[in-house]
């Protein structure tokens, strides 16, 4: 890893992928633009469904680092490899579950990665003090973190952060869950928080942020 650890951005840094919104929550829902956007649905009789998000494959600057990083930073593990004769640059494909691969990589990048057409891939993790284990983890191995504490829509509890390439990327738990009337957390329950302190001291409706271990977030505020 070439960059050190940053604090957690606040709203107005370069690395929040958010803006900070003066109006109230409550009314998000009658602005001119949700409105006309919420307007598109799934259409009747489509006769397919897409169940999840399968995969994504990034391209990468060297591709060994980036393996480094998503193994023995991130916790992936290796299911194939193919050498530069299969793909210009090699690639890597990388699981976290049962699926054969949920990342691929491919040495193919350039530079830096602009963030232009992809803004983020999260991962989940199933439990909140794997998020605090995740950002000690990555502020030990120095990478850039962009962000620590909930989201607003979704408010789940989560850490952003940079891979060697400059993706960026998200390591979450707490996800609120859409059931099959479709019904989700009103805007006015929303509440971002911009440290995981924060975020566990002042939790959303339904959302237990209770740690299994709760030294975690005094080690991690010990840097």
């Amino acid at each position: 890893m070439n960059r050190k650890a940053s604090s957690p951005a606040t709203p107005t840094d370069h690395g929040s992928r958010q803006r900070p919104y003066s109006g109230s929550y409550e009314g998000i829902e009658k602005h001119p633009t949700v409105q006309r956007l919420r307007e598109y649905a799934r259409p009747n009789g489509l006769g397919f469904q897409i169940r999840k998000i399968g995969h994504v494959v990034l391209n990468c600057r060297d591709l060994e680092r980036s393996v480094r990083f998503y193994t023995e930073v991130l916790g992936f593990q290796i299911s194939d490899v193919y050498p530069d004769e299969m793909v210009p640059g090699g690639m890597v494909f990388l699981r976290c579950n049962t699926d054969h691969h949920g990342i691929g990589l491919v040495g193919t990048l350039d530079g830096t990665a602009p963030n232009v057409e992809l803004n983020h891939v999260a991962f989940e993790v199933g439990t909140l003090d794997e998020v605090l284990l995740a950002a000690k983890r990555l502020r030990e191995s120095g990478a850039t973190i962009d962000f620590e504490g909930r989201r607003r829509a979704g408010v789940q509890l989560a850490i952003e952060f940079r891979d060697p390439d400059n993706h960026r990327l998200e390591i979450y738990w707490g996800i609120d869950q859409v059931g099959s009337e479709g019904s989700v957390r009103p805007p006015a329950e929303w509440k971002g928080a911009h440290s995981l302190r924060e975020a566990i001291e002042n939790p959303v409706r339904g959302q237990d942020t209770t740690l299994r271990d709760p030294s975690l977030l005094d080690q991690l505020e010990r840097r």
